[in-house]
C-alpha cells in the first residue's frame, strides 16, 4: 500500500443512491467530471468553451457534481462570479450496484447510467488502433476467454481493482512522467446470445 493510501481506498462504495446515478448518467457531467480528472480544475465558461454549451448550462450541471459530491469549489481561486472547480476525493473504487441493491423504480436509472458508459468505451474502442500505431507502448490490450465459477469472477474482479489501485496515482502524487490512462474491464457470459 502507498503511504497515502487509506484503507478507504480499498473499500468498494456502491453506487446505490440513485440520485448520484443519474447525476453520472447525463453524457455533459460525464465529460465535465473526466476533464476535471485529466486536466484539473476549471471554470464553468472554459467547460463551456471546450464542450460548445453556454455557461448557465455548464454551471447547472457543475451545480449537480456538486450536490452528489462528485466535485467541489476551489474557495481560494474563484472570485466573484468566476467559480473554480476540481474533482472530489472520492472512493477510488466505485463499483456498479446489483439490482437487488435498487428499488424496482430505480433500476431504470442504473440502465441509464450502464448506456452512457458504454458508449464512451465504444468511442474509446475505436480510438484504439490508432493509439497503438501511434505509440504502442501507452496503448495495451488483451482479449480472452476463460472458464470461471462466479466466485472465481468475483475472486479475479476484487484481485483486478487491487492491482489498479496498486498502480494507479493520484493527480497530486503522481511521478512527472505519468500520464492519465483509460482502463476498462468488462466481463460477460460467452455462452449467451
Amino acid at each position: 500500500m502507498k503511504e497515502d493510501e487509506t484503507k478507504d481506498d480499498h473499500e468498494p462504495f456502491i453506487l446505490d443512491d440513485p440520485d448520484k446515478l443519474k447525476a453520472l448518467a447525463h453524457p455533459m457531467r460525464r465529460r465535465m467530471l473526466t476533464h476535471l480528472n485529466i486536466h484539473g480544475p476549471a471554470t464553468s465558461t472554459t467547460l463551456g468553451e471546450l464542450f460548445g454549451a453556454k455557461t448557465g448550462t455548464t454551471s447547472y450541471h457543475l451545480r449537480q457534481l456538486e450536490k452528489y459530491g462528485f466535485i467541489e469549489e476551489i474557495p481560494e481561486r474563484s472570485s466573484g462570479r468566476e467559480r473554480w472547480w476540481r474533482r472530489a476525493e472520492i472512493p477510488r473504487d466505485m463499483r456498479f450496484p446489483t439490482l437487488d441493491q435498487l428499488a424496482p423504480e430505480d433500476r431504470a436509472v442504473l440502465g441509464e447510467f450502464l448506456r452512457v458508459g458504454f458508449e464512451e468505451d465504444r468511442a474509446l474502442m475505436e480510438r484504439f488502433p490508432a493509439a497503438y500505431r501511434a505509440d504502442p507502448d501507452w496503448a495495451k490490450g488483451s482479449r480472452g476467454l476463460a472458464r470461471m465459477t462466479k466466485e472465481e469472477l468475483n475472486e479475479f474482479h476484487d484481485a483486478y481493482i487491487a492491482l489498479l489501485l496498486k498502480y494507479s496515482h493520484r493527480p497530486e502524487d503522481a511521478p512527472p512522467d505519468a500520464r492519465p490512462i483509460y482502463v476498462r474491464f468488462f466481463t460477460l457470459p460467452a455462452d449467451e446470445p
